[in-house]
C-alpha cells in the first residue's frame, strides 16, 4: 500500500470516528432536552422547532441515528483492520480490533455523550439540522427497521404508538420549583410551593377557632355596641344574638352610616345591614375555598362542623397569607402570641395554631395532628399535666409555663440550633 492510500484510509477512518461522535452526542442530546424548556423555546428557535419535530417521533430519530452510527462505526473497523493488515500483518487484527475498541470507546462514545449530556441544547439543536436533512434521505430505511421493531414490540404487548405523558403532577411541579436554581428569585419560588400546598391545607388549619372571634352581640346595650364599633381593628364584624353560634349575619363597618347617627342606634336598620352569613364546611382544601371567595365574592366565612355548630371563621386574607407570607415582617407583630425572649428562646400561647408557629419561627413541628400548641403536648404527654413540666418533642425543647385548669396556657419553647 503506497503512502497516499495510507493516507486516503486514515482520513476516511478519522472521518468515521468523527461521524460516529455526532450520532452517539445527537443521540444523548436530543434525549436529555427539557420537554418543558423545548416547548417554550420552539416559539422563536428554529433549531428547538426541528427538534421538537424529530422527538415526535422517537421510534424514527433512534433508527436514523442507530443506523448511521453502526454504519460508520463498522466501516471504521473495516478501515482500520485493512490498515492494519498492511502495516502488520496477520498480527494486524488484533491490533486493529483492540485499538478500535479504545478510538470507539472514548473518541465514538464516551466523550460526546458526556458532552450531550452536560450541554444538550448546545449540541441537538444544531444536530436537528443535520438529523432533519438526514431522515429524507434514509426514510426508506428507517421506515422499514421500524416497522419491523414495532411488529416485535406489538408482539411483546407493547404498543409502540403509546407517548408518555407530558402532564406533571403536583409533586412533580413542587421538585422542578425547588429545583429551579437562581432561575426564580426565592420569594416566587416560596409563593408557587405555598400555591401548590393549598390542596393539602385546609380551612380548619388557619381559622380563628370559635373562642376568639369578636364579633357584636345585637342584646348588648348600646353604649357598648357604639363602642365596638369604634374600637374594632376590622372592617367586618359578626353580628350574633347571645351566643357566636347564634350568628344573624356579616356587618360591614362601612354600612355604619345606615343605623348609627351620633349616639343613636337603629337596631332593625343595624340587621338589614348585615349581609347574610357564608358558611363553610369543616375541611375544606384552601385551594376550593379560594375559589369559592371568589366566585361567591366573599371576603370572609363562617367554619362549622357536620352538625352545623360553629367551629370558627376564615378570611380571604389568611389564605392569601397562606400564599404570600405574613404582610408584616417582625415578629411580634406577625404573632402576638410569640414572645421572643433574650435567651433565644420563646414564649407561647398554648391555644396559638401550630402552622403559625411554623411559619413564624420557620420550624418543623408536625400539623398532621394537634392544630395548636395545647393539643400538641397534651397529646405527647397522653395526660393533663398538674404542674409545670419539661419534655422534647423531636428537635424541639418546650416547658410549660401556665396552666389555667385543663388547658396549658403558656409554653416555653426553644430549638437546639437557637431557632
Amino acid at each position: 500500500m503506497n503512502d497516499s492510500s495510507l493516507e486516503l484510509l486514515l482520513g476516511i477512518l478519522i472521518a468515521c470516528l468523527l461521524m460516529s461522535a455526532f450520532f452517539s452526542g445527537s443521540e444523548t442530546g436530543m434525549m436529555s432536552l427539557n420537554r418543558y424548556r423545548l416547548k417554550h423555546l420552539r416559539k422563536n428557535h428554529r433549531g428547538a422547532r426541528l427538534a421538537t419535530r424529530l422527538l415526535e417521533r422517537p421510534d424514527r430519530l433512534l433508527g436514523l441515528i442507530l443506523i448511521g452510527n453502526n454504519l460508520v462505526n463498522i466501516l471504521a473497523s473495516a478501515i482500520a483492520t485493512v490498515i492494519a493488515l498492511r502495516v502488520w500483518g496477520d498480527a494486524g487484527i488484533a491490533i486493529a480490533t483492540g485499538a478500535m475498541t479504545i478510538l470507539v470507546l472514548i473518541v465514538g462514545e464516551v466523550t460526546p455523550k458526556t458532552l450531550a449530556a452536560l450541554h444538550p441544547e448546545r449540541i441537538a439543536f444544531p444536530a436537528a439540522y443535520v438529523l432533519n436533512a438526514l431522515m429524507y434521505v434514509f426514510y426508506p430505511l428507517v421506515w422499514c427497521i421500524n416497522h419491523i421493531t414495532n411488529g416485535l414490540l406489538k408482539v411483546l404487548g407493547i404498543n409502540p404508538d403509546k407517548r408518555p405523558e407530558d402532564a406533571l403532577s403536583s409533586e412533580e411541579l413542587r421538585t422542578i420549583v425547588g429545583e429551579s436554581g437562581p432561575m426564580i428569585p426565592p420569594r416566587h419560588k416560596r409563593m408557587l410551593l405555598n400555591i401548590l400546598d393549598l390542596e393539602e391545607v385546609t380551612v380548619d388549619d388557619i381559622m380563628i377557632p370559635r373562642h376568639e372571634i369578636r364579633g357584636i352581640d345585637v342584646e348588648e346595650d348600646d353604649a357598648q355596641i357604639i363602642e365596638a364599633l369604634r374600637t374594632s381593628e376590622h372592617t367586618r364584624l359578626i353580628l350574633y344574638r347571645e351566643d357566636i353560634g347564634n350568628i344573624l349575619g356579616i356587618l360591614h363597618l362601612r354600612t355604619v352610616s345606615l343605623f348609627l347617627n351620633g349616639e343613636r342606634l337603629d337596631r332593625e336598620a343595624m340587621q338589614r345591614a348585615a349581609a347574610d352569613p357564608y358558611f363553610v364546611p369543616e375541611g375544606t382544601p384552601l385551594n376550593t375555598q379560594l375559589l369559592n371567595f371568589q366566585k361567591l365574592k366573599r371576603r370572609m366565612g363562617i367554619v362549622v362542623d357536620e352538625y352545623g355548630s360553629v367551629r370558627g371563621l376564615v378570611t380571604l386574607e389568611d389564605i392569601l397569607e397562606e400564599i404570600v407570607g405574613e404582610f408584616t415582617s417582625n415578629i411580634s407583630d406577625q404573632s402576638p402570641e410569640i414572645v421572643p425572649q433574650p435567651d433565644g428562646s420563646f414564649v407561647i400561647d398554648g391555644a396559638t395554631a401550630i402552622r403559625d408557629i411554623n411559619r413564624t419561627l420557620h420550624w418543623e413541628l408536625p400539623i398532621d395532628g394537634p392544630k395548636t400548641l395545647n393539643g400538641l403536648i397534651l397529646e405527647f404527654l397522653e395526660t393533663i399535666p398538674e404542674a409545670h413540666v419539661g419534655m422534647r418533642l423531636g428537635r424541639y425543647h418546650f416547658e410549660i409555663l401556665e396552666l389555667q385548669g385543663k388547658v396549658i396556657h403558656k409554653v416555653r419553647a426553644s430549638h437546639p440550633r437557637g431557632g
